[in-house]
């Protein structure tokens, strides 16, 4: 049984790390759950408007949005109770990791891409 990951902050737009992310996962063999506030799909996977839409369970969430915005969804985050979480590089700050620890989440500050063996560079940009 694949594992299941949420990408938080999954984009249309193929130049961005969150739709690489999608196209990495999908690649590396995961259950990939995009979200997006408005995308109905992004590359061909139903997309979901809020993390709480996301049927359980979820052994990983991966999270590309700001700390600002970030910071809003991390309640409904630690609800679904994600074996793991990761702050990828420009989602993190102090703040977001002291709420995020304070809600019993364990954020991993690094390229959820990286961890699963392959390279952002790998997906082309078009």
């Amino acid at each position: 049984m694949s594992k299941t990951i949420a990408i938080v902050g999954a984009s249309t737009d193929r130049r961005k790390y969150g739709n690489k992310a999608v196209r990495a996962f999908k690649q590396g063999g995961w259950s990939v759950c995009p979200v997006h506030p408005t995308a109905p799909e992004i590359e061909g996977l139903r997309c979901y408007a809020r993390i709480e839409d996301v049927p359980e369970p979820i052994d990983r969430i991966s999270m590309y949005v700001p700390p600002s915005v970030g910071k809003s969804l991390l309640a409904a985050i630690a609800a679904k109770s994600p074996a793991e979480f990761f702050l990828n590089p420009g989602s993190e700050d102090e703040e977001i990791v002291r709420q995020a620890t304070a809600l019993g989440l364990n954020p991993v500050q690094a390229c959820s891409i990286v961890n699963i063996g392959l390279r952002p560079s790998m997906f082309p940009d078009t």
